[in-house]
């Protein structure tokens, strides 16, 4: 990626776009419509978790294999999860980190479990696993006058389950609050949406909202800070720590 965008310096005439696709769920989408219009008041925390029940899907087992994959389920698809945390908090400067793989036995990660802080003191809770029998999509945000739950994801094999972002508002009852708001997406238009929003960035000449080169090479650095915040795992497959501002120690 570091590569990638010394190139992209020398080219400012082209576009380049990378699949950032869970940005364009509907779900997703009113969820952060939802926090920048400050409708619940401010991030407290977030906790996410994403996984599956394999770390060698029907897609080939190459995802197992360090030397062609690079990394295992937090790479393969936690990003995703890792970079819409970053799109609600924006960016985290200090990580804590347990990473294993423990129960495939494979070169390449089937758990890791993060705490990340952001810039604002913020703390995110992750947890990417290849031990998740059912598969799962859950992202929860606390804010200060309520909170937002997305829970499953629209996808071709439907293995995740309905599409859902639940809306709760703070009350003053003890017991929680009074009522939630349930939105139900039956269709998933994202892959669509974010092919458009590229064309139109071509046609017009624009520059790319999401997926842009730095937004790439952000989240891919945040990763391996991941990687690189366990000390185990870091001196185990020689992690080289990431261009980050970070903390930890």
């Amino acid at each position: 990626m570091e590569r990638v965008l010394k190139c992209k310096k020398k080219y400012h005439h082209l576009k380049l776009k990378y699949g950032f696709n869970h940005r364009y769920h509907d779900s997703v989408r009113e969820a952060i419509n939802i926090v920048r219009s400050n409708q619940l008041g401010d991030i407290v925390n977030a906790r996410g978790v994403y996984g599956k029940s394999n770390v060698t899907p029907f897609e080939g087992s190459w995802r197992s294999e360090r030397k062609y994959a690079g990394g295992g389920i937090l790479l393969d698809q936690g990003i995703h999860m890792v970079d819409l945390m970053r799109l609600f908090c924006g960016e985290f400067v200090e990580i804590k980190s347990y990473v294993s793989n423990n129960y495939w036995n494979c070169d390449v990660e089937d758990n890791a479990y993060v705490l990340m802080k952001d810039q604002k003191g913020r703390i995110a809770i992750l947890h990417s696993s290849a031990t998740q029998w059912q598969h799962r999509f859950l992202l929860e945000i606390a804010l200060t006058e309520g909170y937002l739950e997305l829970r499953g994801f629209l996808t071709s094999t439907k293995s995740y389950g309905e599409e859902r972002l639940v809306i709760g508002k703070r009350s003053e009852l003890t017991t929680g609050t009074e009522r939630e708001e349930i939105l139900t997406y039956l269709n998933d238009n994202s892959w669509r949406d974010e092919i458009y929003e590229f064309a139109e960035t071509i046609i017009n000449d624009k520059p790319v909202l999401n997926g842009s080169v730095e937004d790439a090479l952000a989240t891919m650095k945040l990763v391996y800070g991941i990687y690189w915040a366990d000390s185990d795992w870091r001196k185990k497959y020689s992690i080289r720590k990431p261009d980050l501002k970070l903390r930890n120690k």
